[in-house]
């Protein structure tokens, strides 16, 4: 249920909020990737989870410009 709600608040934003959690998302990935490299991460399960969240904002907005 928790995804569900994700979705469901990305889906209400705009396409320029949507833009700029992408790249938090993209860069905080880049962090997760760039301490894993170095043993420093201790929850790589967050990995897998950034990365999912960054399919579903891309996802929600080629939604919203498919709607256009």
């Amino acid at each position: 249920m928790k995804t569900n709600t994700y979705v469901e608040e990305l889906k209400k934003a705009s396409v320029a909020d949507l833009n700029a959690q992408l790249v938090e998302a993209k860069k905080e990935l880049f962090n997760l990737r760039f301490q894993n490299a170095t043993n420093q991460l201790e929850n790589t399960a967050r990995i897998k989870e950034v990365r999912r969240n960054i399919a579903r904002i891309q996802t929600v907005i080629t939604e919203a410009e498919k709607n256009q």
